[in-house]
């Protein structure tokens, strides 16, 4: 009556999550008994030391038909004699069904996933287009720490997206248009009135180079940010700036332009140090021509109306409990807002890629904000009909403190900074352990940094804040990046003794656990696919790194409790050595997905 009945998974169609075959099996057995196959559902144990998994169906179905849930579960047990799938199925009172595999099932099951292209994960008949809006920086502005966690999280929902076999796109979407160009202008203008982009009445042309380097940028913008806080006029001056910007007069472009050479190439610096990658670097001011023909066509549609001088969509829902305000188009002297650039950007993306999807990556504080663009961008079918737009709203960065982390004189620090010292510190560890420190052990102590950083974030779920503890992040124990850096570097050293003894076999083939620790380590794996799948479809990196964590855990105590390098069965050693082969493929997999890769040794 076996499902399984001994044959090789997935060779005639796609092959099955592990969980859902283990409940097909038990789906029949209640059927066997007479009883509703859909009573068959099997879960995760939550009780390790009785059983690896189990099954509640019994107790549901005593309700259906009338009859003590533990006569239900035993005619079940009943017909899982013959079982390919169970080793044992015990029946306990008042009716759960308790579950123990076979070694051999799960070994084939292991050897499949060696076999099949991305072990085994079923792609979509018909992958969707994604574009992930993550990364928000700001021209003419160093990244600070608050430019982290959209960064991380962005990039591993992109790569999720992508193993999963899905079509993305991902998008800086830079803040290149507003009122910071504005004040570094004014600024700029304060200390050297001189310089010809300030005589309107200039007609030549421009310096091909900066009148500013990126280190001025650097320190101009916060000065001039200082000063508009607490001196009106001059803000007024930099509002005034911004508009002449946005009006189009040469001498403001041409610094804009300057602002945009020196900038973005330090922006693309600090992005690849963190192996954060972005298929297009557009801006606000990509779609600026856009926004004076998309506000006609709101209004020619009557969507858009005048409130107080402003232009506004509304877009409150008779189902609101709460206030949602209308989502301001133009403000009062005709300037346009985020808002505006945001719904010109969907509008944009809309024409030229028909996404399926559109992933916001920013503040959950932003959350309203997001509310009113995408309901405005639907309402005025800025968007297709069946385009799904999703805000992820991420929570703080927090210091040991509980509070938004700052440097230690209580400014924001530049994220340049904070990488610096994770290097430093992880470089410092490395060094502990090596006699001798050389260009390698610096690349590696950057490797394992960029781990802590990217785990430490990743391993909490996005909406939530988190105490970013550098101590912590960085130790080679507990839930870490470093300790699953280790774990992959440790498979990998045991596989380079194994090839020194006379080499790895070609095609080595999982077999049977010979111990708790091998056959808890062998189903840990096998959940690789449906974790997979949760994570893309939730959108929750931190189901990766919970699945890796425990995995390396499993890997850990079969090291420990296993002589697999002296071993002298060769049978027995091949096999072991086909699985640590699968756990370091898996391994690296997922640390690909979270945006981070493994150096050789530690």
């Amino acid at each position: 009556m076996s499902v399984f009945r001994g044959k090789r998974i997935g060779m005639e169609e796609d092959m099955k999550r592990f969980l859902d075959l283990i409940s097909e099996e038990m789906k029949n057995a209640f059927e066997a008994a007479g009883y509703d196959r859909e009573l068959g559902k099997v879960t995760l144990s939550n009780r390790p030391d009785l059983c690896e998994y189990q099954c509640n169906g019994a107790m549901a179905g005593a309700k259906l038909y009338k009859k003590a849930p533990i006569m239900i579960a035993q005619a079940v047990v009943d017909q899982c004699a013959d079982s390919k799938v169970f080793s044992e199925v015990t029946a306990v009172m008042p009716g759960f069904l308790n579950l123990k595999l076979r070694e051999e099932f799960a070994a084939d099951y292991l050897n499949q996933m060696v076999q099949e292209p991305k072990f085994g994960l079923v792609m979509p008949s018909k992958p969707c287009k994604i574009i992930v809006d993550y990364g928000g920086a700001n021209v003419a502005k160093a990244l600070h720490v608050g430019h982290l966690r959209p960064a991380i999280i962005g990039e591993s929902i992109k790569r999720i997206a992508r193993y999963a076999g899905h079509e993305v796109i991902g998008d800086i979407h830079m803040g290149d248009w507003g009122l910071q160009i504005g004040l570094v202008i004014t600024e700029l203008k304060e200390r050297h009135p001189e310089l010809v982009y300030f005589d309107e009445s200039y007609e030549g042309e421009y310096p091909s180079e900066a009148p500013f380097t990126i280190s001025d940028l650097g320190e101009i913008y916060p000065v001039a940010s200082s000063k508009s806080k607490e001196d009106a006029a001059y803000k007024e001056r930099a509002m005034e700036a911004t508009f002449k910007l946005q009006s189009g007069v040469r001498g403001h472009r041409a610094l804009w332009r300057h602002i945009m050479n020196v900038s973005v190439p330090n922006l693309k610096q600090n992005y690849d140090n963190l192996n954060v990658e972005f298929d297009l670097w557009k801006g606000e001011s990509d779609v600026q021509d856009l926004i004076p023909g998309m506000v006609d066509y709101m209004k020619k549609e009557g969507y858009a109306y005048i409130s107080e001088g402003a232009l506004v969509v509304d877009v409150k829902e008779e189902t609101d409990t709460k206030e949602v305000p209308p989502c301001m188009i133009l403000k009062s002297d005709g300037a346009s807002l985020y808002n505006t650039t945001d719904l010109a950007t969907i509008m944009e993306r809309t024409e030229k890629y028909h996404p399926d999807r559109m992933i916001y990556v920013t503040d959950k504080r932003q959350e309203l904000y997001f509310e009113q663009v995408f309901r405005c961008a639907r309402k005025t079918k800025l968007i297709d009909p069946e385009t799904e737009l999703l805000h992820i709203g991420f929570g703080t960065m927090n210091g040991k403190d509980g509070k938004p982390f700052k440097t230690r004189d209580g400014g924001v620090m530049s994220l340049e900074l904070l990488v610096g010292e994770i290097n430093d510190e992880m470089y410092r560890k490395i060094s502990e352990s090596r006699k001798e420190m050389d260009k390698e052990a610096e690349e590696t102590a950057k490797i394992v940094a960029l781990s802590a950083i990217k785990y430490g974030d990743l391993s909490n779920q996005a909406s939530k804040d988190y105490i970013f503890d550098i101590d912590k992040f960085t130790s080679f124990e507990g839930d870490t990046g470093p300790y699953i850096l280790y774990t992959i570097v440790r498979i990998k050293s045991i596989l380079n003794k194994v090839k020194e003894q006379g080499g790895i076999p070609e095609n080595p083939v999982i077999r049977g656990a010979g111990s708790e620790a091998e056959k808890a380590l062998m189903l840990q794996i096998a959940g690789f696919n449906a974790m997979m799948e949760t994570a893309y479809s939730e959108t929750a990196p931190h189901k990766v790194c919970a699945y890796i964590y425990d995995l390396a855990n499993a890997f850990n105590r079969f090291y420990h409790e296993t002589k697999i390098v002296t071993e002298e069965d060769q049978e027995k050693k091949a096999g072991w050595i086909a699985l640590l082969m699968l756990v370091r493929d898996i391994l690296e997999t997922c640390i690909d997905v979270l945006g981070f890769t493994a150096p050789e040794r530690m």
